[in-house]
């Protein structure tokens, strides 16, 4: 009896060892996977042929309940628009012929803490502010190709006539 538990007793020991030497070396070795940033929001709702570029310059269709980027582009063609949902709640509808650009987006949803800039190169938005706008105003920016817009209300719609 006394030998078969000094036996079990080593085993767990060698166990126990090289279980402590995996843990060691896995803790020292480098992250190889970047954490990734969560979504920007997504896709509501398309109508006719709506673009989504990267900034890395990837182009997809985009359809109702795809992912849109912190950083991303939305092009429509004519008689085309999109409705995107950020994770604040903002809500931007972009309409026919237009070219949008999320220059930024950053929100924590625990402190309501975030910005927003967009940048209308062309055609036309309609944006209803979410928690960021409720929280702080101040960090909704809207940029057009001859001005930049602080926004204080709460729905708005804007007209860029640019040929970018």
């Amino acid at each position: 009896m006394m030998k078969k538990l000094l036996s079990v007793l080593g085993g767990l020991a060698l166990y126990g060892a090289a279980a402590l030497a995996l843990a060691q070396s896995s803790s020292n070795a480098p992250i190889t996977k970047p954490i990734a940033e969560p979504q920007a929001g997504f896709v509501k709702s398309v109508r006719g042929n709506v673009q989504l570029l990267s900034a890395a310059g990837t182009s997809r269709t985009a359809s109702a309940g795809d992912a849109l980027a912190a950083v991303d582009r939305i092009v429509t063609g004519p008689d085309s628009s999109a409705s995107v949902v950020l994770r604040d709640d903002t809500t931007l509808m972009v309409g026919p012929s237009s070219r949008l650009d999320l220059k930024e987006f950053h929100f924590n949803s625990t402190t309501h803490e975030g910005g927003v800039l967009v940048s209308l190169l062309r055609g036309s938005m309609r944006m209803i502010t979410g928690l960021i706008g409720k929280t702080n105003p101040d960090a909704i920016r809207v940029e057009t190709q001859t001005a930049t817009i602080g926004i204080r209300g709460t729905d708005f719609i804007v007209q860029a006539d640019g040929q970018p």
